[in-house]
């Protein structure tokens, strides 16, 4: 992993490419109807493993999306993290995924 600056100062975490491949891989099985693979999005992002830097914001994202696909231990591991986030990075979290969910319904159209 590595930091690439960005304008105003701040940061971006650039993710590798064992992570580039972790995300390619389980979006590819939820297209094929895996739950699980959100579920295990939210995983890696919530530890920062298999590659994938440590953000909660994203792991909030995808255990959002998985529990909205009825995955209970997603929506009960979004409830965890969610009492060590700000208001404000969970309505972040909570915008990315209705972006992603929006995205999705355009493709599947």
């Amino acid at each position: 992993m590595q930091f690439k600056a960005i304008d105003g100062g701040g940061a971006e975490i650039v993710q590798d490419q064992q992570a580039g491949a972790l995300i390619a891989e389980c979006l590819a099985a939820f297209t094929g109807g895996c739950v699980n693979a959100l579920y295990d999005l939210g995983v890696a992002f919530s530890t920062g493993s298999h590659g994938v830097a440590c953000d909660m914001v994203e792991a909030h994202k995808w255990f959002n999306i998985a529990a909205s696909r009825g995955h209970d231990e997603a929506a009960w591991c979004r409830a965890d993290i969610s009492e060590e986030m700000t208001a404000r990075e969970i309505a972040e979290a909570q915008r990315r995924a209705r972006e992603w969910l929006g995205m999705e319904g355009r493709r599947a159209a």
